[in-house]
This record gives C-alpha cells, structure tokens and sequence, in this order.
C-alpha cells in the first residue's frame, strides 16, 4: 500500500533517541529468536526507514514507517533470517523516499540491498484487471524470486497486512486486492507450504469479497451445537487414551475448518453447510518418522479406517516439501474422522514451508520444501521462454497454482508430481521436452496405451518415443500442465513456419521459372536490398509469408526479375489460370501435410487422387479445392491468387470427406451402414439425419479416407447392404 507523499520527503534525522513505538517492540518481541546483535541491526534499519518515510502516512493516519515494520514483523513471526527483516523494513524506500540503493548496500551489506531492490520491482504488481501489463509483472516476479526466494516472502508478508488493514480502501479496491489475493499471493504461499499465510490471506480475501458470507459462516463455526462440541472430546479423549497407553509422546490437536475452507468446500462438491462440518479432523504429531507409522496403527486399531482413503505424503511427499499420513476413520456418531500425522518437523514445514529452511539450515529435511520451491521456479521460467504471450505465461502458471497432485513412478523408480486430470503426454513432457515432443504412446503399469490416457496416483508410467514423431495440434485439447501446452505450442510453430518456408521456396521458384529466372541466379544485392526494403529481416520471413498468402509469388518474382527483361514480356510470362491448373503443367507438389499453410476446402473436401487446384488466401497459405468444385467460378476473378498443384508420391495418412447415404427407415439401419464404413477401414466422424420420411432416411457421414481408391471401395461396401438405396459422395 502506497504511501501518501507530504509536501516534501527529505530525510529527518534518525529518531535513534526517541521512546521506542510499539510497533518496534512488537518486530523486537517477535524476533526474540535472534541474537542480540542481529536485534541492534533491526533497531539500526527501522531507524534508517522512519527518517526515510519521515512526514509519509497511510490511508489510515498512521505513519507510514509502521507498515513496513508490520511486515517486518509477520516475517519474525516466521523466524526468517535478520537479512529479510531489514529488507522487510526498507522494502518500501527505494521507490518512495530518497534514499538510495547504494546507501543500504553501504550501511547494511548487499544482499538486504539485493532484496529491497528486487521488492521494489514487484511493487507495481496489479494482477487480472490490467491483464498484459500484469502478467509482464508476474514474470518479472518469478525472476526476482528464482534469484532469491525471500523476495517473494517480503511481497507476501507485505500482501498479509495490506489485507489486515484493508478497511482504510475504497470498496471498489477492496474488492479488487482481494480477488488478487485469492487468485495469486494466497495460491502461491500454497505453492511454497506457508500455510499458516495462506490461510489468514485466503480467510482476509474472503472476508472482503463477500463480507455477509464470511460473518454468516464464521457466526455457525463459532455456535457448533454442544452435541457436536461433546463428540469431539470424547472422540479426542479416546485417540489420546490409546497412544498413551502404547507410550507415545505425541500432541494431540483439533482441526478447526476456516469460513474459507468450508465454502470453497460447499461450492466445489455442492453440500451443504452441516454436511462440510460434519468431519472431525485431528492432528497428531510425534517425534519421529517410525512413530508417525506407530500412531497409524494406533489409531485403526481405536476406529476402523475408511477403504482408500489413506494417503502417504511420508514417503512421496507434495510438490511443494508437504509431508504427513493421512487417513480417514468410520466415527463413532457415523461421522467421518480425518486424521493428519507428523514429525514436529513437518509441521513446522507444513506450515511455514519455505520460511523454514533459515531454521533448517545446516541440513534437515526443512531444505526439501525450499529445494522443491527452487525447481517449481526453475520450471516455470523455463517454460516462460517459450511461451508466446505473457497472458498465455500466466494462464498456464494459473493451471499450475495449485490442483490437487497425482504422484507416478518413471522406470527408474523417481517420482513425478503431476496437476490432477494429467496425461501421459504431461507425463513425458514432465520427464524432458524432447521425450514430450517425440512421444507416440505409454506403457502404463506395463499395458500399451495412448497419450491421451489420463493417470492416477501410484502408476509406474514408460514414454514411448519415435525420432520421426512431432506434436499434433490436437494434443492441446487434452494436456493439463502449462509445460506441455508451452512445449507443444512452440513446436507447432517451429514446424509450421519451417513448412511454410519450404512450400514459400517452391512457389517462389516455380514463379521465377516463368520468368526464365530462379533464387540461385538472382543477384546477391538485389535480393539483399528487396529484403531491406520490404523489412524482412531474412529470406525465410519472406519465403514464409509468401507460403501464408501475405505475399504474391508472381508480384515477388516481378520485381526480383525485373531487370532480367522488359516489362510486357514479364506480364506475359505471368500464369494464366485454367490452362495451368490442368494434369501435366508444372504443378507444386504437396503430401497434405504441410502444417498451418496449406488447409482443404470444407466445401468440397478433396482427398489424394483428386484433380485439385490452389488458391492464395491471405493469413491462411493455400487452400486446396477440387478442379470440379463449384466455387472455383468464382475464383476466376483472382487469377493471380490460382496455384497450380498435385498431390505428390508420398502422399499418406486420413483426409477427412463425407458420404450421403439413403437407407430404408428403420431400426437398426444406421448400425449396419456404420458397420460396413469401418469394415472398409475408415473412420467415421459424425453421422447426420439430413432428411426422413416414413420409408426413407437420408444420412450424412463425415469420414477419413486415404485416397479416392479407399473411398470407392467404402462406398462399394455400403451399397452392397440390402437396406441401402443409393450412396453419393458430398
């Protein structure tokens, strides 16, 4: 929250003698875990900040200086480092005071200048709303917090009591920082296991999105029935009875739901307020690893568990360093038990996730959450660069924040973490890019089966990969991680455009031809300078853009040739189209699989074999159309746009086409018809009831053929049905 600036902002003197405000006691209270010299560094950097913010206040009236040692403070409460304290409690100076980089680097060293300056550049976030320069924003932030995670932690703690004080706002901000904060701070404090400030930011954002909501659930956690109050501690006193008789040391707490957490719940699964609530949820957290396995035992042998409702986040655990056993017990009252067990140093982790690691920092398992962290960044960033919008970067950083995690196994026994409802190609493309890229099938758990097959948790899963495979665009419509979505888009692109150059080469060729010419006997400067001019920054642009249909080959080869021979003779060179267009002129030759430059007319649906011409249509290369197809009349006004082309030799794979089939009308009829198309070894894309009487029906089958040989022999095997009255392709 910005400050608001006095008339003027120069430095005061330090307010090194005055009583020490409690707000400074509160940071000092909290950071009691530090020693005392560390404790004289902060008095020194708040010192330092009020002078820099002297006359500054926010909305409320305060000081200005108090908001920044508030965050500083939420931060100890974390028990970070002192480094992130002062960054705390100067994060705000850089952008509105005059004091300068180099003079914290100078009076606190420059790792906290680091740190502020890497702040100050977040500052500007404004997410959703202001969508493009907000996802920039979002970029700029993975870059900050890939250099040093503690960036992100001050930006959070900022957010945290931004959204304490988030009365002094107008509504209309209010509302605005809350839907930030619920859709990204709070998700990324997820992201990096603080939950304890997840948890109070999600809670803060609810509570300022729809206040009447929040108070009504808030009002019904706070009145439970004394009934329900009562099973509690009889079910807590029974769990604590047995894990001592069998002398565990253990703490043993109740789980209480939040107003958050009960409706995202109620939304999500549409139950009602006393269905969410009626769970009783505890915690128990023991000393050691085997003791977390002793207390499961424990507590099925107290209430029988529910059949697969255990989940060990022990021994693989969560993306983000999240370790515990969870299981679900059959409660006395009928009610269901959730139970979470773990070491107290995964609950520490669990809920102050990467601000655990400065408490862990000479090993333990506190570094898995921050190493853990460290990679999710890495891979985003990694992933960012091939992406080709911002607003695509932060969609698919949104897809990542944060569904819930299905956990494979690769052949090599490592274990991958991927978002709910994923693949098997976000499996490969998990492993490395190249294997995504290259992949044809999966093994899963040893049986064959196809990309599109989605995985759940505990599958061993083996890539199947072939060197001439490429990505296929309709793999977008079923990978559910932004990598594999990033990796294919930018494939797609690498392969169109080099098809696009290839087929442009052609073209541009076959029009020097007619001109008695060609690329290689071109003039080097002359080509060089048609470049420049037309501000192509090399030949392949140009060759490109011609394949597109944003260039014409004849105009391009006029020009180029131009001083090769006079004027009416380059005219008369120019092709003239239906004499061209026939069987046996020199004709471009295509296979149908040239992607993104060439497509096929709906309107007749050529297939190989096929008489066929080309016609130039801006933005979309060449569409191909039967010679007999009744629009080509029209084509007649553009001549120049007219390509002559055939199909070439090599020529495989499905073309899509479409057969009217009339058939007498009854029962069982359309099965039969369907039965003979795919003995004839075509797909069958849809089926539609053009026309039906009593005695008659008229059906339109989209198929795929191969060529016009496979589609006569389709529709000699549908006619041979008795039940077929006459069969036409469309």
């Amino acid at each position: 929250m910005r400050p608001v600036q006095p008339a003027h902002a120069a430095p005061h003197p330090a307010p090194a003698d005055e009583a020490v405000p409690d707000y400074m006691q509160a940071l000092e209270q909290a950071a009691g875990y530090l020693p005392d010299e560390q404790r004289r560094v902060l008095r020194r950097a708040w010192a330092v900040g009020a002078a820099a913010h002297a006359g500054q206040t926010r909305r409320s009236g305060e000081p200005y200086i108090t908001h920044p040692v508030a965050v500083a403070t939420v931060l100890a409460e974390q028990r970070v480092d002192v480094e992130t304290l002062v960054a705390a409690i100067l994060h705000d100076t850089l952008e509105d005071t005059p004091l300068g980089r180099d003079a914290i680097a100078g009076e606190f060293g420059e790792t906290v200048a680091e740190l502020v300056d890497g702040v100050t550049k977040l500052d500007k976030l404004q997410f959703a709303d202001r969508q493009e320069a907000a996802a920039e924003s979002f970029r700029k932030m993975l870059l900050a917090m890939a250099r040093d995670l503690r960036v992100i932690m001050i930006k959070l703690a900022d957010r945290l009591h931004n959204m304490r004080t988030l009365a002094a706002q107008t509504p209309e901000a209010r509302a605005r920082i809350a839907r930030e904060t619920l859709e990204i701070h709070a998700p990324i404090a997820q992201r990096l296991g603080m939950n304890l400030i997840k948890a109070e930011l999600q809670n803060l954002g609810f509570r300022a999105l729809y206040p009447w909501r929040h108070a009504v659930l808030e009002k019904r956690i706070r009145t439970q029935p004394l009934v329900r109050r009562e099973a509690l501690a009889r079910i807590e006193a029974q769990l604590a009875q047995r894990l001592t008789n069998e002398g565990l040391q253990y703490r043993l707490v109740g789980r209480v739901k939040s107003p958050w957490s009960i409706y995202t719940k109620m939304r999500a699964e549409g139950k009602s307020f006393v269905q969410v609530m009626d769970v009783f949820g505890f915690r128990i957290v023991v000393g050691s690893v085997p003791e977390c396995y002793h207390a499961l035992g424990v507590v099925h042998a107290v209430f029988k568990p529910l059949d697969g409702r255990f989940r060990d986040f022990i021994a693989i655990p969560k993306a983000n360093g999240y370790q515990s056993l969870h299981t679900v017990l059959f409660g006395p009252y009928g009610s269901p038990i959730e139970v979470q067990i773990r070491t107290e140093e995964m609950d520490l982790i669990a809920e102050r996730g990467i601000a655990a690691h400065w408490m862990y920092k000479h090993g333990g398992s506190g570094n898995s959450a921050h190493t853990r962290a460290h990679s999710w960044i890495t891979g985003l960033l990694e992933s960012q660069r091939g992406t080709g919008s911002s607003l695509e970067f932060l969609e698919n950083v949104k897809i990542d924040l944060f569904p819930d995690e299905v956990y494979l196994f690769t052949p090599k026994g490592d274990i991958l973490a991927l978002p709910r409802n994923a693949t098997a190609l976000d499996f490969a493309y998990a492993v490395h890019t190249d294997v995504g890229n290259h992949a044809v099938a999966a093994r899963v758990d040893k049986k064959l089966v196809p990309l599109r097959t989605k995985l759940v948790s505990g599958q061993k899963v083996e890539v199947i990969t072939a060197p001439s495979a490429a990505p296929q665009p309709h793999w977008l419509e079923f990978v559910a991680t932004g990598k594999a979505r990033t990796s294919i888009r930018h494939q797609l692109k690498h392969l169109e455009h080099e098809d696009a150059v290839q087929l442009g080469h052609r073209m541009l060729d076959r029009a020097l031809e007619n001109l008695q010419t060609s690329l290689d006997r071109l003039p080097p400067a002359r080509l060089e300078a048609y470049l420049a001019d037309n501000r192509y920054p090399r030949l392949e642009a140009l060759l490109a853009d011609i394949a597109l249909g944003n260039r014409m080959p004849a105009q391009v080869a006029l020009v180029l040739a131009r001083e090769q021979a006079a004027a009416p003779d380059l005219l008369d060179a120019l092709p003239r189209p239906q004499r061209e267009l026939r069987p046996g002129g020199d004709r471009i030759l295509i296979t149908g699989h040239e992607r993104g430059v060439i497509t096929f007319a709906h309107c007749c649906m050529p297939i190989p074999g096929d008489e066929i011409m080309g016609y130039h249509t801006t933005g979309r290369g060449i569409v191909v159309h039967r010679l007999d197809c009744p629009n080509v009349v029209d084509y007649r006004k553009s001549p120049e746009r007219w390509i002559a082309i055939g199909w070439d030799r090599t020529v495989s794979g499905d073309f899509h086409s479409a057969l009217m089939v009339e058939v007498e009308n009854h029962p069982g009829v359309l099965a039969q018809v369907a039965a003979a198309i795919a003995q004839a070894d075509s797909n069958i894309d849809g089926v539609e009831y053009v026309e039906r009487d009593s005695n008659i029906a008229s059906i339109r089958f989209a198929i795929e053929v191969r060529d016009r040989k496979h589609i006569a022999d389709v529709i000699r095997r549908v006619r041979r049905l008795g039940v077929v009255y006459g069969v036409q392709r469309l």
